[in-house]
């Protein structure tokens, strides 16, 4: 690099320092989002040591792992090391091998240790989520020892608003104390005094993170402590961990109900072949599957023939049934995610959603007797002269694909889950497609019972 280049770089790099300075982290970490990757690198490079760190343990900051990997190793180690434990291996997570193995050793023990241990876990578990900065005391300890101890350690904590009373012997968990019941206590008075009298709601290293949400949101709490058979505490889960990670999976989600792969990455910095790939898997599955529906026409060409006026209800009757597909599939994946609904269940949410179909079916079948009706009756469009039985044809048709696709898009999510997939993959073009092929059938087998002989 020649000096006038370095110039103009130390130039630009103060100058987007200087922009920085009066922002907050969460301001600032949206910022460094903006720029590009080595405008982001120099000011992580230049930026006051705490600050950096403040903004890298910030869930926020894209591709937080390459940033790091890019700084000169004794900065990337020093940050690293000052980071919360929980958000260090998350950065770890995103670095190659060689990178991680050549950082982590750079570090001191204790956080060494930390971070290898908090990497072991699954993705998506409690483990993989939990911090092991939090807040310890014996259970010999009176209000004001601990007291003391928070103001001694509270910058290194995750969190103190939970305080976790140990066993002084087996370290085994005995209580927690919230902080406003700790500040409340007389500082004579044993910890165990102003303790909770309910036992302490814990969770294991390996359950999922959906169910440590719902434990979070059903005790109301701010931390759930992660503990080991001994009930030893390996960690805790704080609600802004749970939510991020929560958020994530929703944004998971809601790809695959619109038949996409999952992508981790902001739209507008997904790769064009990246995007190619995550699409087409999906949108050659749903092609292949409605070729099905051209065979099924195919198999009609002969009913077709005698009477093209059906033609003309074809993609009233398929979207119809699609969209009841989706409605039921859409409902039923949420309350498996929330755990309103177990597999036995299936039974039950088929009785409910048989007569549901049904009545849904003959509102719309109602509509789309009185609609060819009104277009008869006015001259808007002429049916012939057993315009009368089709429409009946047509409102028959709607009932028994309207059930057909409510059935179908609540058990598939059944299915899915007993067959150990994600039921998120029953994305709505899915079950469209599905039920287009099953109600063409559905269809021309109605319009042969009740058109035979008239115009069939």
């Amino acid at each position: 690099m020649t000096q006038d280049t370095s110039t103009r770089c130390d130039v630009r790099t103060d100058e987007l320092l200087t922009a920085l300075k009066p922002l907050n982290t969460a301001d600032a970490v949206e910022r460094i989002n903006a720029l590009d990757r080595d405008d982001a690198v120099a000011v992580l490079a230049a930026l006051p040591l705490p600050r950096a760190v403040n903004i890298l343990d910030q869930p926020e900051l894209r591709d937080a792992g390459a940033l790091v990997a890019q700084l000169p190793d004794d900065r990337a180690a020093a940050l690293l090391g000052q980071m919360a434990d929980d958000r260090a291996a998350d950065v770890f997570h995103e670095l190659d091998e060689a990178e991680r193995e050549r950082l982590i050793w750079r570090l001191g023990s204790e956080a060494r240790l930390s971070i290898r241990r908090l990497m072991r876990y699954p993705a998506n578990t409690a483990g993989s989520l939990m911090t092991t900065e939090f807040v310890g005391v014996p259970a010999d300890w009176t209000v004001g020892q601990t007291l003391q101890h928070i103001r001694e350690v509270e910058r290194s904590r995750e969190t103190v608003y939970a305080i976790y009373v140990l066993d002084p012997g087996t370290q085994a968990l005995v209580q927690v104390v919230t902080m406003r019941r700790l500040i409340t206590g007389d500082a004579q008075a044993p910890i165990l005094d102003v303790a909770q009298v309910n036992p302490p709601v814990t969770v294991a290293p390996l359950l999922d993170q959906e169910e440590v949400a719902r434990l979070i949101r059903r005790h109301d709490l701010l931390a759930i402590p992660v503990v080991d058979p001994q009930q030893h505490v390996l960690g805790i889960v704080t609600v802004d961990d749970i939510l991020d990670a929560l958020i994530a999976e929703s944004t998971e989600d809601v790809h695959k109900f619109g038949g996409v792969e999952a992508i981790d990455k902001p739209y507008m910095r997904i790769g064009f072949g990246e995007m190619i790939r995550k699409r087409a898997g999906w949108l050659s599955v749903l092609f292949l599957g409605e070729m099905l529906t051209a065979s099924a026409m195919q198999h009609y060409e002969d009913e077709l023939a005698r009477a093209v006026v059906l033609t003309l209800f074809i993609p009233l009757i398929m979207s119809s049934g699609g969209n009841s597909g989706s409605q039921a599939t859409s409902l039923l994946i949420r309350a498996l995610a929330l755990r309103e609904l177990r597999l036995r269940d299936w039974w039950k949410v088929a009785l409910r959603e048989l007569p549901t179909g049904m009545l849904l079916g003959a509102i719309l079948g109602v509509l789309a007797v009185v609609r060819i009706t009104v277009w008869q009756k006015t001259g808007l469009y002429d049916y012939g002269e057993h315009w009368a039985i089709l429409a009946l044809t047509i409102g028959a048709a709607l009932v028994g694909i309207v059930t057909f696709g409510s059935l179908s898009g609540s058990m598939l999510p059944f299915v899915l889950q007993r067959l150990g997939f994600d039921p998120a993959s029953a994305s709505a073009p899915f079950v469209a497609t599905l039920v287009d092929v099953t109600g063409l059938v559905i269809y021309f087998s109605i319009a042969a019972l009740i058109l035979g002989g008239t115009l069939l």
